[in-house]
């Protein structure tokens, strides 16, 4: 009988429980004025409840009757006490966000209800106890504070039971910001700051317990912790490395606040959570930048891009912005990329107190009379020749397309500017350029060698290469192909266990670009010192399980995504050189190298351009390579065997056919005999 009582009991509570709650949701998904005039009128209902219970409070019963001058008094102070409330903004707040300064606002306003109740009683001289306002005064914050409050700990347990539980690792200003910004949203649930200072171990800050470090995996496993929020903006390179390190292993998906340099400078805030900055997950410091050689080159003077809507050459226009020039030239042959920089560039400059004109031109490196008539009619100080195609297997598909833009790009664009004066002219290249396995790095090491060739000639223009290895981002970089498997759920793919990579952050390639062209004194080859190369593989298993996944070898339980090896691409090898020998010279920066290589003379390099244009024209893919293999070194047997034009028409393995006989050189190559 007693289960049978108690389960009825249980079923009734639950049906109240459950209306109590349909009728709540129902309330606030009202419209807002709807919800404010509600609001109004219970607490009008509560004002009045609370002074008639104040009396009774005081006479200890409820069989009182109240004269005319009471009851004014009571009209006058529900009257008033509305104009206070709405005047005081009560009803502005949302009260489901409801913070500090509304709680206030709420003390305030009941408490000059009770004054203006005082006053009443003590002018009419009402029949009422005088200890009535007193006890109103805590009756009403009851009932006007109370509603809210129950109102916003439903509110906010409902987001607790819909959110993510993290961990804020960092308790200092940045992490108590961050954990200020998540208790207004309803994606995360901070549950737990961790911090290595000894001082807040065990402390309670804004209701949250901070934990040891050494803790962090049992505070995961028992409270099904899903991410790790890193608040240290202000920590260095080495212990950013450090920390993520530690989490590497974690079954948790590790993100972060900017750095302090971007919130110094206004360009993010605490609470823009983003996932972990690309040098991290390299763990290798930035190379730092000199100020005085960027600028060196830049401020004051006529700049131009090539290639200005890719990967390298946008964020070279965003750092020469920075530099001050005197006007910026945007060259590319992609009016979408190009409009897209453009847009971006002066979006930005209308926030800087810098004031100089920004000019996009669609065009390409191959249109020599266009690129000398741009050099001279702007007056173009500076070059920086960053249009090239660099995805390896697309220029394997396309031989003769990808010879032609990286090789008579470079020469086209380098001689308009020699004729057109320019002081200085830097070709941004590759790794991929030492003693290459692949046509697009045979293609850059001769077009270095177009530079090298041009900077033996009386000359006005300096010309000079920056040599550096893949860039985190950019695009047909694995990071941002990782990340979208990753998202995707998997497989990550990985050609091959053992391939290696030199990388850099896009910010350093651009730097490094800027500051080599300040330091060169003509046919300059500048590689920076990156360290040690970085394995592929292991740089998407730090992805993945900084991404929350597990592998197969993995000992804890959770989602996996496998790694899957699909053999190198086309012209791919397993590593990468930055050097063609070991006679390298220091610069004026310790983390850039001068290399000293071996170079075609003008006239050699002349003649290889010359044929070059002959199988070019004849779309004669041996004829390019046979070329290529004679003029760079280290570039050995490669059988063109995946271009698509040369396969459909059965070209491969034949054997190379007669070039086209040009009768004059300068018809196909005009103004450019030695």
């Amino acid at each position: 009988m007693l289960k049978f009582l108690g389960s009825i009991c249980s079923r009734a509570s639950s049906t109240v429980v459950g209306g109590l709650r349909d009728a709540l949701e129902r309330l606030i998904e009202l419209p807002r004025n709807i919800k404010q005039a509600c609001l109004l009128a219970l607490d009008m209902f509560y004002v009045t409840v609370a002074m008639w219970a104040a009396v009774a409070f005081r006479y200890g019963h409820t069989d009182f009757t109240l004269g005319s001058v009471e009851i004014f008094c009571g009209v006058f102070t529900v009257l008033v006490s509305a104009v206070i409330f709405l005047r005081l903004g009560l009803y502005r707040a949302v009260i489901r966000f409801m913070g500090q300064q509304a709680i206030w606002a709420i003390i305030t306003a009941v408490s000059y209800s009770t004054l203006i109740l005082g006053a009443a009683v003590f002018f009419t001289q009402a029949e009422v106890p005088r200890s009535m306002p007193f006890i109103y005064w805590g009756l009403a914050m009851l009932g006007i504070g109370g509603t809210r409050l129950s109102v916003r700990a439903y509110y906010q347990a409902k987001l607790r039971s819909m959110s993510e539980n993290v961990i804020i690792y960092g308790a200092g200003a940045s992490g108590r910001q961050l954990l200020t910004a998540l208790n207004h949203g309803d994606q995360y649930r901070a549950v737990f700051f961790v911090d290595d200072d000894i001082r807040l171990q065990h402390a309670v800050i804004n209701g949250l317990q901070v934990a040891h470090p050494d803790h962090i995996e049992q505070l995961i496993a028992a409270h099904d912790i899903t991410q790790v929020l890193l608040a240290v903006p202000s920590a260095s390179p080495e212990r950013r490395k450090e920390i993520i390190n530690s989490l590497v292993g974690l079954p948790v998906y590790v993100r972060t606040v900017p750095r302090i340099a971007e919130l110094v400078a206004g360009e993010a805030s605490v609470n823009q959570i983003q996932d972990i900055d690309l040098d991290d997950l390299l763990g290798r410091e930035p190379v730092p930048a000199k100020p005085e050689l960027i600028d060196r080159c830049i401020t004051g003077k006529v700049v131009m891009v090539t290639g200005a809507g890719g990967s390298i050459g946008s964020e070279l226009c965003r750092q020469i912005l920075a530099a001050s020039p005197r006007e910026l030239i945007l060259l590319d042959n992609s009016e979408y990329a190009l409009y897209n920089i453009e847009r971006e560039l002066r979006a930005t400059l209308e926030h800087t107190a810098y004031d100089f004109n920004i000019v996009p031109l669609l065009g390409s490196v191959q249109d020599q009379r266009r690129l000398e008539s741009v050099y001279r009619t702007f007056s173009v100080n500076t070059v920086y020749h960053a249009a090239a195609y660099k995805h390896v297997p697309m220029v394997e598909y396309n031989v003769a397309e990808g010879v032609a833009n990286n090789v008579f790009g470079t020469w086209y664009a380098a001689e308009a500017a020699r004729k057109a004066g320019v002081d200085t002219f830097v070709l941004v290249s590759t790794d991929k350029a030492v003693r290459p396995t692949n046509v697009m790095g045979a293609s850059k090491r001769f077009a270095e060698m177009i530079l090298q060739g041009l900077a033996q000639r009386d000359t006005h223009t300096r010309f000079c290469m920056v040599r550096f290895g893949n860039v985190l981002g950019s695009s047909g970089s694995v990071v941002p192909l990782f990340r979208e498997q990753i998202e995707s759920g998997g497989p990550v793919t990985v050609t091959h266990p053992e391939v290696t990579r030199y990388f850099m952050s896009i910010t350093e390639a651009a730097q490094l670009v800027l500051q080599a062209g300040a330091m060169g004194t003509g046919g300059d080859v500048f590689v920076l010192d990156m360290g040690e190369p970085v394995r592929i593989v292991d740089l998407a298993r730090r992805m993945i399980r900084l991404s929350g996944y597990e592998m197969d070898h993995d000992t804890h339980v959770g989602e996996h995504i496998d790694i899957e090896f699909i053999g190198l691409r086309p012209g791919e090898k397993l590593y990468e050189e930055l050097l063609l020998g070991s006679n390298v010279t220091g610069t004026g920066h310790a983390m850039i190298m001068r290399a000293e290589e071996e170079c075609l003379t003008y006239g050699q390099m002349h003649h290889y351009v010359s044929e070059l244009i002959r199988y070019c024209d004849a779309l004669d893919c041996d004829g390019i390579t046979k070329v290529l293999r004679a003029a760079v070194s280290g570039f050995m047997e490669h059988e063109v065997r995946h271009d698509y034009l040369w396969t459909k028409q059965g070209q491969v393995g034949e054997q190379p056919r007669a070039p086209v006989v040009v009768s004059n050189v300068k018809e196909l190559f005009p103004e450019k005999s030695p």
